[in-house]
């Protein structure tokens, strides 16, 4: 049985036992909510996510693009693959430099 995570996402089909996991586990979400492209899968329980946004540029009124790269920890009742299009969610620190996890899987 899955918990109500408190987002406007849809639920895993899948159980899951590890508590890493915001649906089946004791990890609570809270903060930012961002949506990005899944661009590396290659680390154990981890994926790397690129979101692309505009920059304002003042002296020139213009803008440019910029993109950022965030490790975020999958949990097993998700599935990913490189290019799919994934929604994180803010956490507590899970290690160095993973601080979101996967919520939502958007197959591209």
């Amino acid at each position: 049985m899955a918990r109500n995570i408190g987002l406007n996402v849809a639920l895993p089909t899948q159980e899951c036992n590890e508590d890493d996991c915001p649906f089946h586990g004791t990890l609570p979400v809270r903060g930012q909510v961002i949506t990005g492209k899944v661009v590396s899968e290659k680390m154990k329980g981890t994926v790397v996510v690129e979101r692309e946004y505009l920059h304002f540029i003042r002296k020139y009124d213009r803008y440019e693009k910029r993109s950022s790269k965030i490790h975020a920890h999958i949990a097993p009742c998700l599935h990913v693959k490189v290019g799919d299009e994934v929604k994180v969610a803010e956490c507590r620190p899970l290690n160095k430099t993973t601080h979101f996890v996967v919520v939502e899987v958007k197959s591209a």
